[in-house]
């Protein structure tokens, strides 16, 4: 347990907690929405700051992140909890389970990823803006040895939070479920809207860190092309055409079962109308078709995909082989044949 930070003291022992946009006030012996931040005696603390729920070696394609650092390995970890009550998600037992956890501390987490042969580390699996403060201290230093940090988030987050953590944060995935409509994120996943989540985006592209942005599909629920056309020329128009985007596939899970996993045709159809919007790198996540990296300018196949691992990479100094354009490649130093 760790006093969190980004918080306010309030009067009668309630304190503000200023971390995400839910901003809850909690009184005296409670904690937020995310379950993980309770007042003690009129202080906040983080309940699982030195509690891990998983930590494994991953492929970093596998967070997904196609484009940053392709074909190292990643030291992914998480702990219990998260700001969101997503119906159909994937991790809920690390996400809505017990606040349980094995006692870990930053220092360890950088050991066991260094000689787990990992590049770097993924704060993931859960949600890692509800244990920042282990998240902060284990990404300063992991920079301090040498690895890169990335994040895989739902955006929820405020803005001073995202600001404060950029300069140890290399690269965020931000997951949107159902294009980020607000009816369908108020019914399964308890978020009031969307808006937070750009706003953020924003503030981690201001800050320099490289973004790759997901949008799960769900069948008859949030599978809208109209929302879809509407978060790609928001991307497109505020981040840039060069920004990596993932159409994932829906797998019935944890409340939400009734419903088929989300048709290939859906995702080629949302696929293709980022492709026809401008969007240069679009891919297919969960499945094994559309996964391989193009160059925008000619075609030239620069990264084959294959289980989520780059088997090939044929980028030569950030650019196509071919015709020699920029690739937009982040985490270039930690790439060998850079």
């Amino acid at each position: 347990m760790r006093e969190a930070m980004f918080y306010e003291q309030l009067k009668d022992d309630k304190v503000h907690c200023r971390l995400c946009p839910f901003n809850c006030k909690i009184s005296e012996g409670n904690a937020g929405k995310c379950r993980v931040r309770k007042n003690k005696e009129g202080k906040l603390y983080s309940l699982v700051y030195d509690k891990i729920s998983a930590a494994n070696p991953d492929p970093i394609e596998k967070k997904p992140a196609h484009q940053f650092a392709p074909g190292t390995r990643t030291f992914s970890v998480a702990t219990p909890g998260c700001n969101w009550e997503c119906k159909y998600c994937q991790n809920w037992n690390l996400s809505q389970g017990d606040l349980e956890g094995r006692e870990i501390t930053p220092e360890e987490i950088v050991e066991k990823a260094k000689s787990s042969g990992c590049q770097g580390i993924s704060y993931t699996y859960s949600e890692p803006t509800i244990f920042y403060e282990l998240a902060y201290d284990t990404a300063r230093l992991a920079h301090e040895e040498g690895l890169y940090n990335t994040f895989v988030t739902n955006g929820y987050i405020n803005p001073k939070p995202v600001e404060k953590l950029a300069p140890y944060l290399d690269q965020a995935t931000v997951d949107f479920k159902g294009s980020g409509d607000d009816e369908f994120l108020r019914e399964f996943s308890s978020a009031p809207s969307a808006d937070p989540i750009f706003r953020a985006l924003m503030e981690y592209h201001k800050n320099g860190v490289f973004l790759e942005i997901t949008d799960l599909l769900v069948p008859e629920i949030g599978d809208s092309m109209e929302k879809v056309k509407e978060l790609v020329n928001w991307i497109i128009e505020n981040l840039g055409s060069e920004v990596p985007m993932h159409f994932l596939r829906f797998t019935p899970r944890y409340k939400v079962k009734d419903l088929p996993p989300t048709p290939i045709e859906t995702l080629e159809e949302a696929y293709d109308i980022a492709r026809k919007a401008g969007m240069n790198y679009v891919y297919l996540g969960n499945v094994s078709e559309k996964n391989n990296t193009y160059c925008p300018n000619c075609g030239e196949l620069l990264m084959r995909k294959r289980l989520m691992q780059t088997v090939e990479n044929n980028i030569v100094d950030g650019k196509c082989p071919n015709c020699g354009a920029e690739i937009n490649l982040g985490g270039r130093k930690w790439l060998k044949n850079e």
